[in-house]
């Protein structure tokens, strides 16, 4: 009839997150970075908030993206000038 689903599911938690994380996808750097391993990371904001952060990013000619990226980077400097 039809082949088997494979293991891997939607959203399935990986067996091992650390090596989950620091699979390279070159794709997912963004450009100009040259950072090698990145993850998406969500959250939960409220439509108003979520409207403000869009609108003060296109006030600042940035992308959400970019713009939240700064924000982490500079509250949650690297330690040591190392990774954390």
């Amino acid at each position: 009839m039809s082949a088997r689903p494979s293991n891997r599911r939607f959203a399935a938690r990986p067996a091992d997150p650390d090596a989950w994380v620091r699979t390279p996808e070159p794709s997912a750097a963004p450009p100009g970075t040259g950072d090698l391993y990145t993850a998406r990371l969500t959250i939960d904001v409220t439509p108003e908030l979520r409207g403000r952060i869009k609108i003060t990013a296109f006030q600042r000619g940035q992308t959400v993206a970019d713009m939240l990226r700064d924000l982490l980077a500079r509250e949650f400097p690297a330690i040591d000038g190392g990774q954390t």
